[in-house]
């Protein structure tokens, strides 16, 4: 009121920035530990594990990216989300972001600590806007650390929330790396709003280091002009040579797919001698600068001069002289037709990511029973934008129902890529009276996880339909991976408490070994990958394996950690140990594999570590030896 009426006091220093109830709290949660959480592998719905690269995890995802922390930090390619749009109904998740009325009120100074009102006013702002980004924050933080440093996050949403995000990312991400919005228009404007009816979500495209992302080809590949290359390919093969039949087929391909192919595209129908698709360009100059080639160029046969645009050459002497050097340059049958610049297509295969995309309807996921799927096909273009086809990793913290990895699975299929990817979805229930319900899927992951099974199959039997019907000069494709391994969010397996409060009279009040040092039910596999997720750099979708000339207990992990958990150590199981090849980098024992003989653990130790070194010759690695 004060300030309606024109006085205001002095509030200190101000800048500006995203403020809201509970963001204190938001950036204290992320640096709170995961307490005794860990993920355990789940065998009867995973896919080809032994061999597979693909991961799927079942959980709170706040809690699966404190998880993934270690592993994968600075190892993600690209982060592509479509969280909760908040619009007042979509969110499920039940971290400490909520607030109830007295928080958000006591938050945003309207009442004291002791309940007393201290404003008048109405808050200007919804507090779910603030449950919404207390529940964002913690998230995107954490999600930044697991970049690489070329890295990039998509993170889908529509007008509800697309101001605070953006606002949101400058913060966690910086201003200087957004790279740009993506406006999907989807083509089906939404019914019954007030006002304008949205037809188009954002596509937010944040980077974590600009300097670094510059380095990166963030483009896509025209797709057609990569048909088009294949199409000479064959050809090539077909004719051995370039003769004019050939062209003559090329032609009328390019006439065959008229209407899906651009003006552009279907200017490049020549090719030359060497099988290098072209088109011809002028090279008249737009202007008439002095630094612009005026010269005449003399025709080949004729020897005569050729006629000279009015403003002159597009190129300075020096850019003809070279483009005459490696015949891109085209003269007529005679001197009157002025020269043209010969554009090769395979030199021009790249295209910006264009601000806007075209793209609508819904793909239909286990015959509809999921609600609002992005199509598949909007997917791939996204990932296809930053991950060309190697071993980057896509991750998805909201994956619904998977689309992202069907897109990744198909992109595999179509240019023998091995993109990987990493999928988080809580498994949350299924309304009783939806499809999905009535269909059998109890939760939004068990939908998940049966598409990737179905679209998997699906994509490999095409595969080897396409390579059981191959036409001449076709190279076959390759089966991409499309097994997951199912991870789950839940308690730990390891009395790490017990273990750092440890006493020796203690020690031996337990018949079974394993009630000392493990949780009740868990398992070798359980316990394994608890300890490899306390580790650094070690994928989750490696591989493990027994060691059972050492023992029935003892476990190799990516060929390089090995992890035993033999009740009992013997002095012939460490020469085995120490001898083994490929080395490990990192032992693990059970300390109370070793009972009360403190001086046969410390004569192991030195031993092992004598029998690496020994075995190791002029190795430089690091080797260590640790016990839980």
């Amino acid at each position: 009121m004060k300030e309606e009426l024109g006085d205001f006091e002095e509030v200190g220093n101000e800048r500006y920035e995203l403020n809201w109830a509970g963001k204190q709290n938001a950036k204290k949660i992320v640096q709170q530990g995961i307490g005794n959480k860990t993920l355990k592998f789940v065998a009867k719905d995973s896919k080809n594990a032994d061999t597979t690269e693909n991961i799927y995890i079942e959980g709170d995802n706040l809690e699966v990216l404190k998880l993934l922390r270690q592993n994968y930090y600075n190892s993600i390619k690209m982060i592509y989300i479509d969280p909760p749009y908040n619009t007042g109904n979509d969110f499920v998740y039940n971290d400490t972001f909520k607030m109830d009325k007295e928080e958000s009120d006591k938050a945003e100074g309207m009442i004291s600590e002791n309940n007393e009102k201290l404003q008048k006013n109405q808050k200007s702002t919804n507090r779910y806007h603030a449950n919404w980004l207390n529940m964002m924050y913690p998230r995107l933080k954490l999600a930044r650390d697991l970049l690489v440093e070329n890295g990039a996050i998509f993170i889908h949403i529509d007008e509800n929330e697309v101001c605070n995000l953006q606002k949101l990312c400058y913060e966690i991400f910086n201003k200087d790396n957004e790279v740009g919005t993506i406006i999907w228009d989807k083509r089906n404007p939404k019914g019954e709003t007030f006002g304008i009816a949205y037809q188009h979500e954002y596509i937010l495209v944040f980077c974590k280091n600009k300097e670094e992302f510059s380095k990166e080809n963030f483009s896509k590949n025209k797709e057609n002009a990569t048909k088009m290359l294949k199409i000479v390919e064959n050809l090539m093969k077909k004719y051995s040579v370039v003769t004019e039949e050939m062209r003559k087929e090329f032609k009328n391909w390019i006439n065959e797919n008229n209407k899906d192919l651009s003006g552009g595209e279907k200017a490049y129908n020549l090719i030359d001698d060497f099988g290098n698709i072209y088109q011809l360009v002028s090279m008249a100059a737009p202007d008439k600068p002095e630094k612009r080639s005026h010269r005449p160029l003399i025709h080949p046969i004729t020897k005569k001069e050729c006629p000279v645009p009015e403003k002159g050459w597009r190129f300075t002497d020096e850019t003809m002289d070279r483009l005459i050097s490696e015949t891109k340059i085209v003269f007529g049958k005679d001197e009157t037709t002025q020269p043209r610049q010969k554009y090769y297509l395979k030199e021009n295969m790249k295209e910006s990511v264009s601000s806007v995309l075209y793209y609508g309807g819904n793909d239909k996921v286990l015959g509809g029973i999921f609600e609002n799927p992005k199509p598949v096909n909007v997917s791939k273009k996204i990932i296809n934008t930053l991950c060309k086809g190697d071993k980057d990793i896509i991750l998805d913290f909201f994956s619904g129902s998977a689309t992202t990895t069907h897109a990744v699975m198909q992109l595999n299929s179509e240019d023998n890529g091995n993109r990987k990817y990493i999928m988080v979805q809580l498994p949350e229930t299924t309304d009783e009276k939806s499809e999905a319900f009535k269909a059998g899927y109890k939760n939004i992951a068990e939908i998940g996880k049966e598409r990737i099974r179905r679209a998997g199959e699906k994509i490999k039997q095409e595969v080897e339909e396409y390579n059981s019907n191959l036409k001449l000069g076709e190279e076959p494709k390759k089966v991409p991976d499309i097994g997951f391994k199912v991870f789950k969010v839940d308690d730990t397996n390891i009395k790490w408490y017990d273990l750092e409060n440890f006493n020796e009279e203690s020690q031996y009040s337990f018949d079974d070994p394993d009630s000392l040092d493990f949780v009740l039910g868990s398992n070798d596999t359980d316990i394994v990958y608890e300890i490899m997720l306390r580790q650094n750099d070690v994928p989750l979708s490696e591989r493990l394996e027994v060691l059972t000339d050492i023992g029935n207990r003892t476990y190799f992990y990516a060929s390089t950690y090995l992890i035993c958990l033999e009740t009992e150590i013997t002095e012939e199981m460490v020469e085995k140990l120490a001898s083994l090849d490929p080395l490990p980098i990192k032992f693990v024992f059970r300390d109370s594999a070793f009972k009360d003989n403190i001086s046969l653990k410390d004569e192991t130790f030195r031993k092992l570590r004598s029998l690496i070194e020994r075995n190791s010759g002029e190795s430089k690695v690091s080797y260590r030896v640790e016990f839980i």
